[in-house]
């Protein structure tokens, strides 16, 4: 984090823990715990040495980091997940909850992955994202599929990588696009409705 500050010549933003999960799954409950909460006092402690203005964690997989947290420990201020029409309801429901447990409301929940890693997938080419998004607003399939990332779970960020400026502008572009809140919502049942049927 000093090394970022010396190269950036000003403290960031925000300070992602990343995938946290996968570190502290290769150890024993308790251990993980432990790790986890020095972790959350270590970024504390920088952040109020002006090494960042707020830090967060960035997970792909909230199941396991659900029953390590540990509430005396500091918490994050942010958190970033996965978002969009590909992720399951189970690991849905799992955002949600940990979302719950830290008190991180949506204005500080950011989404990433929204087209699953590739916006060049064949459920891209087979899927009419359009159909999430109000009567009249004209778009691509993955600019569709972008401003319904921001509802599936609700986020105010999405993080993306791209190469391409035109990519990154169509994306831009479609933050202005209006979601259907009902389309959203009977999409969320049918998703819970079939992880019930599963298990």
């Amino acid at each position: 984090m000093e090394e970022s500050v010396t190269d950036l010549g000003r403290a960031p933003d925000v300070v992602l823990l990343h995938n946290p999960e996968h570190t502290l799954a290769r150890r024993s409950h308790n251990e993980g715990r432990e790790i986890l909460a020095a972790a959350c006092e270590a970024l504390e402690a920088s952040t109020k040495a002006g090494l960042c203005k707020r830090w967060g964690f960035s997970i792909w997989n909230p199941h396991p980091l659900l029953p390590l947290i540990n509430p005396k420990a500091p918490i994050p201020k942010v958190l970033m997940t996965r978002a969009g029409l590909l992720v399951d309801a189970d690991t849905l429901a799992a955002v949600e909850t940990l979302s719950a447990v830290l008190a991180i409301s949506p204005s500080d929940r950011w989404g990433m992955a929204p087209f699953g890693g590739d916006t060049t997938l064949e459920v891209w080419r087979a899927f009419n994202a359009r159909t999430f998004l109000t009567e009249g607003d004209e778009c691509t399939t993955v600019q569709a599929a972008f401003r319904v990332a921001y509802e599936i779970p609700k986020v105010a960020r999405i993080a993306v990588g791209t190469s391409s400026s035109s990519h990154l502008r169509a994306l831009v572009d479609a933050t202005t696009l209006g979601a259907d809140a009902s389309v959203v919502s009977r999409y969320r049942a049918l998703l819970n409705e079939r992880a019930a049927a599963r298990s």
